[in-house]
């Protein structure tokens, strides 16, 4: 604690800050006490209006000298003033705002607090200094010595050699000390934070505000992410199985057209067209794969992941770790994950191994994927692994993507179990 930036910058804030809640003081008592008593003509109510300012400011400041000493980060509880420029409206929602007025509370106890503050920390420092400079304040002292009564203790040090004990005692107040400072540091932030931060209920507001804001933009990702999915099998199917079955259906025709009077013709025509329905089915069978693999369904994460792996271009490493099997949307996010991840490895990374993992944590089912290839790899809004950061939203999940230059490539998703 005695190196601790903290404790020291809390000596410094309880030392000054009397000079704060004194100037507040006299600044709240003198404006109020003018602006009432103008009250009974129209001066009053601009010099109040003045004064709700000065004291949201005075807040404002406040706020930041306390996360500036003590660490402590006080977020903003004031409503959203109304947008335009009508200065009536938004001093009539600062003064309907009930943090301006916990503000004003907060400033006009500044003062006692940092009074009391200000006592106890000039009283243990000023004894702890005292302390650990005796010898040197003997050695300038001209009495010939300085007795030193603690309570029913008293030592009598008549040269700077027996005033060792003395400054050996200071090294134990100078731990009383700290520690006053970081009981006053911690009191005045837990005050702090209780006037001029955000009450129970404007906090769970507040978070219910941000889960709702989280989860429409997830809502309107997973929908952005479920269309593109759309785009991608209807052009899948018009430019591949579609086209084959046409193929194949003209072959057939041809065939059929010659099966009397060029039946070799027609043989051959029946062998591409024949061939061209394997090429079709095929096609099929990995669009449907991609859609949702039948092996995920039978069997789980581990043998689907496995699958990939095998034939994967590069050696893949599978380590899939869960107690039981997640919800099919997790599976199924989990698995396009590790594919989408390792068709990019094949494509780009120059990867020579690769590995996988699937774990269960707590509520949340963990993907990672590293590679030793190049790194560079990011989730651009036109890129693969964003429509894999998409996936994740719809679930409130999460994806992220740590690839430096150089590599390696770590890509990891956390997923929830339940949401």
């Amino acid at each position: 604690m005695v190196t601790s930036s903290l404790t020291w910058r809390s000596a410094l804030y309880l030392a000054v800050s009397l000079v704060f809640g004194l100037g507040w003081f006299v600044v709240l008592v003198v404006g109020l006490s003018l602006s009432l008593a103008l009250m009974i003509i129209w001066v009053g109510l601009p010099l109040l209006a003045m004064m709700m300012i000065a004291w949201r400011f005075g807040a404002v400041l406040e706020r930041g000298l306390v996360r500036a000493a003590f660490g402590v980060s006080i977020p903003s509880p004031y409503r959203r003033l109304p947008p335009g420029l009508n200065p009536l409206k938004k001093l009539r929602t600062m003064a309907a705002d009930p943090a301006t007025w916990k503000d004003l509370l907060y400033l006009g106890l500044l003062f006692p607090i940092t009074l009391i503050e200000f006592a106890v920390s000039a009283v243990v420092w000023a004894g702890t200094i005292t302390m650990l400079f005796m010898p040197l304040i003997i050695a300038l002292d001209d009495d010939g010595g300085v007795e030193v009564n603690l309570g029913p203790v008293s030592y009598w040090a008549g040269n700077p050699v027996e005033a060792i004990p003395i400054c050996a005692g200071g090294l134990v107040f100078l731990l009383l000390a700290i520690y006053a400072t970081r009981v006053l540091a911690i009191g005045h932030a837990v005050a702090a934070k209780a006037l001029l931060g955000l009450s129970r209920s404007q906090a769970e507001n507040r978070q219910l505000r941000e889960r709702t804001a989280h989860l429409q933009a997830s809502r309107a990702r997973g929908v952005d992410a479920a269309e593109f999915e759309r785009r991608r099998i209807e052009r899948d199917l018009h430019d591949g199985a579609q086209q084959r079955l046409l193929a194949v259906a003209m072959d057939i025709g041809r065939a059929r057209a010659k099966l009397e009077d060029d039946p070799d013709g027609a043989r051959a025509l029946i062998e591409q067209a024949h061939s061209g329905t394997k090429e079709a089915i095929s096609e099929l069978r990995d669009l449907a794969r991609g859609i949702y693999p039948a092996i995920l369904t039978d069997r789980g994460l581990d043998p689907a992941l496995s699958g990939l792996a095998a034939r994967a271009p590069v050696p893949v490493e599978v380590d899939v770790d869960l107690p039981e099997r997640p919800p099919a949307a997790v599976e199924s996010i989990a698995y396009f994950i590790v594919a989408e991840s390792l068709a990019n490895i094949a494509k780009y990374a120059r990867a020579t191994r690769a590995s996988v993992r699937v774990a269960r944590e707590d509520a949340w089912v963990v993907v990672e994927v590293i590679d030793n290839g190049v790194g560079g790899a990011t989730a651009r809004p036109e890129g693969g692994l964003s429509g894999l950061a998409d996936r994740a939203a719809t679930i409130d999940g999460m994806l992220i993507v740590d690839s430096p230059p150089g590599g390696p490539t770590i890509i990891r998703a956390d997923l929830p179990c339940t949401w």
